[in-house]
């Protein structure tokens, strides 16, 4: 499938596009909210600043995939593979990662506040000045992520009061 069609369908209220290839496809600063992306095939895509809010990615292919500042909120993300990918700045905040692969990836400076990390795997991930307020982060190993000035409380944006707990050493599970 191509951009461009992909777009005029979306434009004609046409949402499911489960299973497209889009391989190396630029979408970057549409608007795609509510999109059904599951299992597509978006490797190498550039997604840059495009709002993707409430979209369904389950078990889609993000490798290598830009999504600098793109607009996520809201979004299911689960089983979906972001091997790589670019996520600085993005905003997830509540978006559902369960299972979620992202070895490798950039989420410098990403809104994670409200997000469900749930055995997400983020060897050699970026985290550093990532927020994290009142995520729920279950059977995942952020020592093997840089989290440099990561955020787990910012009182401005935060509405939780509850502390944050860890369950072990190296697997963290803790509800804000």
């Amino acid at each position: 499938m191509k951009e461009r069609q992909l777009f005029t369908n979306y434009l004609k209220n046409q949402r499911n596009f489960q299973g497209a290839s889009l391989h190396q496809a630029n979408l970057e600063g549409l608007n795609l909210q509510r999109i059904n992306l599951s299992r597509a095939d978006l490797s190498g895509a550039n997604l840059k600043e495009t709002d993707l809010s409430g979209a369904c990615l389950a078990q889609a292919n993000l490798t290598d995939v830009d999504l600098t500042k793109a607009h996520l909120v809201g979004a299911n993300l689960t089983e979906i593979n972001l091997i790589g990918a670019d996520l600085t700045g993005a905003d997830l905040t509540g978006v559902d990662l369960t299972k979620a692969d992202l070895r490798c990836a950039n989420l410098h400076n990403a809104n994670l506040n409200k997000a469900k990390l749930q055995e997400v795997n983020l060897d050699g991930a970026d985290l550093s000045g990532a927020k994290l307020c009142g995520a729920t982060i279950i059977n995942t190993d952020l020592s093997v992520a840089d989290t440099q000035a990561i955020s787990l409380d910012n009182t401005e944006k935060c509405e939780s009061e509850e502390p944050l707990s860890a369950t072990s050493a190296n697997w963290v599970s803790w509800a804000g």
